[in-house]
């Protein structure tokens, strides 16, 4: 076995200075990161992105440093080339991890420089953060900063999985899709992701599919159960829409699953998601327990004459006929779940829903048109909730909505450079 040269060892001692020497351009985001200041991300979220990068940064160049030291050291001259250079690999990999990491909060904070978006960007943080505390202190609400992406889906990085290289991720990172920019349903698409961070605090995928399998023993609707549980992640997500925005959640579900027939029947057994056609009806179905009215009926029969399923193949609409079938039971059992993680209270009874009845977000709406202050003073998923809701009533045009919004997402994210500029 060939012993390494002293070539070999300058050779590695060099290539860990440049990793150094590159290391040192990996500088804080608010050094290189030109923004209005209403445009910023909070400064929770600021302080932990910073404080997880210089961490891994101090991290690397520790490594690095006692690599070298080692290299030069009496004890590693009966180290092969190859052990060495594996070694340096390692440091290397770890290297471009924090150049990873690095990038996908750049794609985050690059866009807040745009003109007039960066702030509505800073304003759907707001909202995240809104839709993310719930009543009770049931657990501490992770720092949320939200990015646009092209296409209409949604996605969510969660706070506490893990980053490239194995770290933990110190905040959430909501993509939401620019196409949507301005209107009310891109609430629905920003809760629905929230809705993942926040079920995952509560653990209610798995407490609630314990209780499932508990009641399929008995359920003739065992086929349905398995789907619905299979699907328990997504579901809960556009719950947690629904419990905070009412038919606003639909409309914008709506939106997004709008699709050619093929897709939207398209029935695939080992999704994560519900298929478009029935993922509607289950919304639908959640906004008759927690905010009965005739409006889902209307809703219904909306949604049966864009997607009619006579003239599926049978197997189709058993599923679906079963599926239907199993819904005002499954509902129930979703909205009055008691996870140990909410000490035994009703899951329900956790979200603002009582408060956001159609009449009350129809005659809130009315008292906004004569005052728009109390607007301005309102929490924002209620907001979203009241305009779509006058939207869906017929009050509004598409038109008044968006600029009602973006007059809102403007507010808000100036009232939080605000605060943060006295604290």
């Amino acid at each position: 076995m060939a012993m390494r040269t002293f070539q070999d060892t300058q050779f590695l001692v060099n290539e860990s200075l440049s990793l150094l020497t590159r290391l040192k351009t990996v500088q804080p985001f608010a050094l290189n990161t030109p923004m209005v200041r209403a445009a910023s991300i909070s400064a929770e979220a600021q302080n932990a992105i910073n404080e997880h990068m210089n961490r891994i940064k101090q991290e690397i160049k520790t490594k690095i440093g006692s690599f070298i030291n080692w290299l030069k050291s009496p004890e590693s001259q009966g180290i092969t080339a190859e052990k060495a250079q594996a070694e340096y690999a390692l440091l290397k990999l770890r290297f471009n991890n924090l150049l990873d990491q690095l990038d996908i909060f750049a794609d985050v904070l690059l866009q807040r420089g745009e003109h007039e978006t960066g702030t509505w960007i800073s304003g759907l943080d707001v909202l995240a953060a809104d839709s993310l505390k719930i009543e009770g202190n049931y657990y501490k609400p992770p720092p949320l900063i939200c990015f646009l992406e092209r296409g209409h889906g949604a996605a969510i990085r969660r706070a506490r999985t893990r980053l490239p290289g194995g770290d933990e991720n110190p905040v959430g990172v909501i993509q939401v899709p620019r196409e949507r920019m301005v209107g009310s349903g891109i609430a629905s698409s920003l809760i629905h992701e929230v809705g993942h961070q926040g079920s995952e605090l509560l653990d209610l995928t798995q407490s609630i599919r314990e209780e499932i399998s508990r009641i399929t023993e008995h359920s003739p609707h065992v086929v349905s159960y398995q789907f619905l549980s299979r699907w328990l992640n997504e579901i809960l997500s556009d719950f947690w829409a629904m419990a905070h925005l009412g038919i606003t959640a639909t409309y914008g579900l709506m939106s997004v699953v709008s699709l050619p027939s093929y897709f939207v029947f398209r029935i695939a057994t080992d999704a994560p998601h519900p298929f478009p056609w029935i993922r509607v009806c289950i919304s639908i179905a959640f906004g008759k327990t927690l905010y009965p009215h005739e409006q889902w009926e209307h809703l219904e029969n909306q949604w049966n004459s864009l997607y009619p399923t006579d003239n599926l193949p049978e197997e189709k609409r058993k599923i679906i006929a079963e599926l239907l079938a199993t819904l005002p039971e499954f509902t129930q059992v979703v909205a009055n779940h008691q996870p140990e993680s909410i000490k035994g209270k009703v899951l329900k009874e956790i979200f603002p829903y009582q408060q956001r009845q159609p009449q009350q977000l129809q005659e809130t709406y009315n008292s906004w048109h004569s005052n728009k202050n109390m607007m301005y003073a309102a929490p924002p998923s209620l907001v979203f909730g009241v305009i779509g809701q006058a939207k869906a009533d017929g009050k509004i045009t598409a038109n008044e909505e968006s600029r009602i919004l973006t007059q809102m997402l403007t507010h808000w994210a100036l009232e939080r450079a605000k605060n943060y500029c006295i604290r």
